[in-house]
């Protein structure tokens, strides 16, 4: 870098909230850079979102071939079927590759400058000064560092902060990236295990869970929690439970870890009932165990400790929490973040929006504000699972009078033609008026399917709506419309 650079934006951060947010900008007329100490793209793009849907679609079809082909006459000895693992993980890195690239593009496109190296903010703005970003040659942990050697210095209006966030590590066992890894280690695993121990039953965890499972690894998910997938909508747990079971994974719920040692031959975890101290223990002999227990915020290095950076639970606090029209603001003048380095809900599509509607802010343009009590969550196995807006539990708890109607995906005559009976729609209205409160899905298209009720909660649409709306025949969209017609008692086919 010869000389400091100006910028009205600065982006630290190219995942999707930082090269969506960068663009926006560009768009918008803003002189804008984005500084990224790895690749392009960030954690979603290729350690995350893509890689691990690239895997879990190979798990399916591997699935599929072996376990049901002979229902569609597709006869496949399992034995004769073999697994070129090397080709599995490395058909996940070639698509990071080429959206790598794609991000680069756009950069180009939109005249975006990219820094490539660690970012430290060493001021905020003031009224006679800009924010000041120190870049630095960046060191081999993907997740933290500090940076090497200077190498320049950048200027800006606004700074915004987008460097998403690294998982969890269980504080008596941390991962070693071998015996005991993260989902990071995970998607360039040099193998299949025989047998693993997955700590943890949330999204990242169930869909490890299936993955390796389906390629043979003897599976147990141990949560805390009395059900898996605790976020989800009871009723969609359980159905997760019972399908997964049947897969062949085995689960220990209401448990907690107590300790981890592993050794040249494997793994011993010591398990415990959560919540009893007289609960018996139970050792699990495993080959890795891995570690699905959240993320927390990722800024290591990234401020200078002088501006007093205000930090909440290991993230980074904003005013989103706080206002019902969000800038994103930090508590240092100039600096805004978004994404998962702010909190929860840890999900890309919310990183975008946020990422957004901070620049629409910066840039004095009409911002319509996230709704976060609609936001759709995915968990990407077979079955799905999908969700938005209020569980039925939710609705008990904050006292709501609501209707619900539950269609079975047995009766489904779409997910009996593709043999994917398995699942349920499930569809929360209020009372009186049957205004969608909520939708939740674990089925066939699950992660498609859950955006029409997305459009019909944030149109403040009712059951009438859906009902009157005309569904394609056969689908499994009709799914959608039969589970609104039970929320009224007017379920055909069930």
């Amino acid at each position: 870098m010869a000389q400091s650079k100006h910028y009205d934006l600065i982006v630290i951060g190219s995942g999707p909230g930082g090269y969506v947010g960068a663009i926006r900008a560009a768009q918008l007329g803003l002189k804008v850079a984005c500084v990224e100490r790895g690749k392009l793209g960030g954690v979603c793009l290729n350690w995350g979102c893509i890689p691990t849907k690239a895997l879990l679609h190979g798990a399916e079809l591997y699935q599929e071939a072996v376990t049901h082909g002979s229902e569609w006459g597709i006869n496949i000895d399992p034995a004769a079927v073999t697994v070129d693992w090397d080709k599995v993980m490395g058909r996940s890195r070639e698509i990071t590759g080429s959206l790598n690239s794609g991000v680069g593009f756009l950069f180009k496109k939109n005249k975006i400058d990219h820094y490539e190296g660690h970012a430290k903010i060493t001021s905020g703005r003031t009224s006679a000064t800009p924010c000041t970003v120190e870049i630095s040659e960046a060191d081999d942990d993907y997740y933290a560092g500090t940076g090497g050697k200077n190498s320049g210095t950048l200027t800006a209006d606004n700074v915004m902060v987008a460097t998403g966030a690294a998982p969890n590590e269980l504080p008596f066992a941390p991962c070693d990236g071998e015996k005991i890894i993260s989902s990071y280690h995970a998607l360039t695993i040099p193998e299949c295990p025989k047998s693993m121990v997955i700590v943890g039953s949330g999204a990242i965890g169930m869909e490890f869970a299936y993955f390796f499972n389906a390629f043979g690894t003897k599976v147990t998910v141990v949560e805390m929690l009395d059900r898996i997938l605790p976020a989800e909508d009871d009723d969609v747990s359980k159905v997760a439970l019972k399908s997964f079971k049947k897969q062949g994974i085995e689960f220990r719920t209401g448990t907690t870890v107590k300790d981890i040692k592993t050794g040249k031959s494997g793994v011993k975890v010591t398990v415990a009932p959560a919540g009893d101290d007289k609960g018996k223990d139970e050792t699990i002999d495993c080959e890795r165990v891995l570690v699905a227990i959240g993320v927390h915020g990722r800024f290591d290095g990234l401020f200078d400790e002088a501006l007093g950076l205000r930090v909440e639970k290991g993230h980074i606090w904003t005013d989103y929490r706080e206002s019902q029209d969000p800038t994103y603001a930090t508590s240092v003048p100039g600096i805004f973040a978004i994404g998962d380095v702010i909190g929860a809900p840890w999900l890309a599509h919310v990183g975008s929006e946020e990422a957004v509607a901070c620049v629409e802010h910066i840039a004095g343009h009409h911002v319509v504000p996230i709704d976060y009590d609609a936001i759709p969550a995915c968990t990407y196995c077979s079955p799905q699972v999908a969700s938005i807006g209020m569980t039925e539990r939710a609705c008990k708890e904050k006292g709501v009078e609501y209707n619900v109607g539950t269609y079975q995906l047995k009766a489904h005559g779409k997910a009996i033609a593709v043999g994917k009976t398995e699942g349920l729609v499930k569809v929360i209205t209020s009372k009186p008026y049957g205004e969608i409160l909520g939708a939740h899905i674990i089925g066939e298209d699950a992660s498609e399917l859950i955006a029409e009720m997305g459009l019909a909660i944030r149109l403040e649409a009712t059951a009438e709506d859906i009902i009157s709306t005309m569904h394609a025949h056969p689908t499994m969209a009709e799914s959608m419309h039969e589970a609104t017609l039970a929320t009224e008692g007017r379920l055909i086919h069930g």
